[in-house]
């Protein structure tokens, strides 16, 4: 399958940065099986960083490997994605043991909406009702060098 990865520069061997950005699914190196997210991701950090240009690098990754990893996979945002999610916001996930994390992006649409769950504004139910309406993309985060092996490089793509 082919995995995409948008930012402001190419990234030909992907590696994992710790950083103290709060993530949906953690500390991890970020893919989406949508080119149409990862010109998003490409233009918003090219953005926000304020140098470089849209890029987006584009791998191969064989799924057969899922068997010799740990993967967790959300197929939809449910409670236990959004428990995850919250988790990892609030940087209160201990010992994730996880190769890859799969499952929806909480974007910029759908953090208001999480945000209002954090604060117990909205109950578990009204906050999965209203991020069912959103087109979730998905994510792949590959969270272990063990995992980022299996990633093959392809191409790059500058906008």
């Amino acid at each position: 399958m082919k995995l995409y990865h948008g930012s402001n520069m190419a990234v030909p061997n992907p590696q994992i940065l710790v950083s103290d950005r709060k993530l949906d699914f953690g500390t991890g190196f970020y893919l989406t099986s949508s080119i149409e997210q990862a010109e998003r991701w490409a233009e918003l950090t090219t953005e926000r960083r304020g140098e470089g240009k849209p890029t987006i690098t584009i791998y191969e990754f064989d799924e057969t490997v899922f068997a010799n990893l740990k993967v967790m996979h959300f197929e939809k945002a449910n409670k236990k994605w959004l428990d995850f999610v919250v988790a990892n916001r609030e940087n209160t996930v201990a010992n994730q043991k996880w190769d890859i994390v799969i499952g929806p992006v909480a974007n910029d649409r759908t953090m208001p909406v999480i945000r209002m769950f954090i604060a117990k504004v909205y109950t578990v139910a009204e906050t999965l009702r209203r991020l069912l309406p959103q087109k979730l993309h998905d994510q792949y985060t590959f969270k272990t060098e063990n995992a980022l092996q299996h990633l093959k490089f392809e191409e790059i793509i500058e906008k």
